[in-house]
């Protein structure tokens, strides 16, 4: 797994679950990454871990300070190889390169995984993950006008993909 400086990558563990929670719902509350509005709890990180969809952190020291999760695309069948991908830093953590660590390593373990494609929805005016993510190798594909509302305003999301060609064979 990746290593960068003092930061490390490493597969997540259920273990994991409330330093995950602390950051995700930093970003529920920051309103610049995500529709959800309601906290995530060590028991809603928890059910994450499927044996299925790989989930993994980036440490700085002994402190887990970025983290990035797959989940399920579509339930059906011929989407199996198709993973929705999510990262997240620590508020302090942020523009530091560690979200590069953490969607490395997320990569490194999707092509382990056997996914083909990852996908997701980045809000338009959240250009630290649109630099990020076109840096590693996701293409724009179009964007959903008004997908969702966020504190009663609506909002466009950029939907974004990236193909792991090791898999495509």
């Amino acid at each position: 797994m990746a290593a960068t400086n003092d930061l490390r990558a490493r597969l997540a563990t259920p273990k994991d679950s409330p330093a995950i929670a602390r950051i995700y719902n930093e970003g529920i509350e920051d309103r610049v990454a995500t529709f959800e509005t309601r906290l995530r709890t060590e028991e809603d990180i928890r059910a994450w871990f499927d044996g299925v969809h790989p989930v993994v952190v980036v440490e700085q020291g002994d402190q887990v300070v970025g983290f990035g999760a797959t989940s399920s695309y579509r339930s059906r069948d011929c989407y199996a190889g198709v993973a929705e991908v999510s990262v997240y830093v620590a508020r302090p953590a942020r523009r530091g390169g560690d979200g590069r660590v953490v969607l490395q390593a997320l990569l490194q373990e999707a092509e382990k995984t056997r996914f083909w494609k990852l996908v997701s929805r980045v809000f338009v005016d959240n250009q630290p993950s649109r630099r990020l993510i076109a840096s590693m190798g996701f293409r724009e594909v179009g964007i959903y006008e008004k997908h969702g509302r966020l504190d009663g305003v609506w909002r466009d999301v950029l939907i974004v993909e990236r193909l792991i060609a090791a898999n495509l064979r």
